[in-house]
């Protein structure tokens, strides 16, 4: 399954969920939120931009925005939000694409860094955006952690979420660290669209290390944008790392 295969033209155009899911205003207005006040006075880099689902409210809090984006296709329905003006794009992967200018903010949302399916590749993330930060720039990840506790032996697959219409299965392959995610979506007719990705997962100790090997300190982590505390049972997590300030 090859990038261009998971986020193509038909990915692309049904992506977009206003209102609803990860679009929410109770998920979304709380992630802009707090990239706004560590962003500060200074601008912002996302890695992976995609349709601009973060990015577009992020400019329109003043904050100047620019992405990097593999997806043509993806970026073709950003153009449909904010022109090259507004949130300028820079056509490349996360791990080795440098944008132009220095900011005091790159993030990256919703799981994205797994999908840099090496350790390699996800530890040159974490290098590139401190290529791109100021001194005491910040570097925020969002991600979820493995559920692999609730894998019974024997097992490859758990289901992760089942609502009316739409079933979230993951299968495991724990010697690569790797997860396909299998998004079920049904409609009225009895038919379902199948939607899936790879990933490689990240357990928050090892995401720790890659931020180490490439300068960072970690700052904060918080079980969700609010800042509600990390523990043992959560499912994902924000994690804020940071460069050593100018001396």
């Amino acid at each position: 399954m090859q990038p261009e295969e998971t986020w193509g033209a038909d990915t692309a155009r049904n992506y977009d969920t206003p209102g609803s899911g990860m679009f929410a205003p109770e998920v979304l207005e709380p992630t802009v939120d707090r990239l706004a006040r560590l962003a500060g006075q200074g601008a912002a880099l996302e890695f992976a931009v995609g349709t601009g689902r973060v990015a577009v409210p992020l400019a329109g809090r003043g904050i100047p925005v620019t992405g990097i984006e593999l997806s043509p296709a993806m970026v073709e329905q950003l153009r449909t939000k904010a022109d090259e003006a507004t949130i300028p794009v820079v056509m490349g992967d996360m791990a080795t694409t440098v944008a132009p200018g220095k900011y005091s903010l790159v993030y990256l949302v919703y799981n994205t860094i797994s999908n840099l399916l090496t350790q390699a590749e996800q530890v040159d993330c974490f290098r590139n955006a401190a290529r791109h930060l100021t001194p005491g720039g910040r570097f925020v990840v969002e991600l979820w952690v493995p559920e692999l506790r609730t894998l019974p032996p024997g097992r490859t697959a758990t289901v992760w979420r089942s609502d009316p219409g739409y079933i979230g299965l993951d299968t495991y392959d724990v010697l690569r660290q790797h997860v396909v995610s299998h998004h079920f979506h049904f409609d009225g007719t009895g038919q379902a669209r199948l939607f899936r990705s790879p990933h490689r997962y990240i357990w928050p100790a090892e995401l720790d290390l890659m931020a180490r090997l490439a300068g960072f300190e970690r700052e904060s982590r918080h079980a969700d944008w609010a800042g509600a505390p990390f523990t043992a049972e959560s499912r994902s997590h924000v994690s804020v790392y940071r460069l050593p300030p100018a001396r």
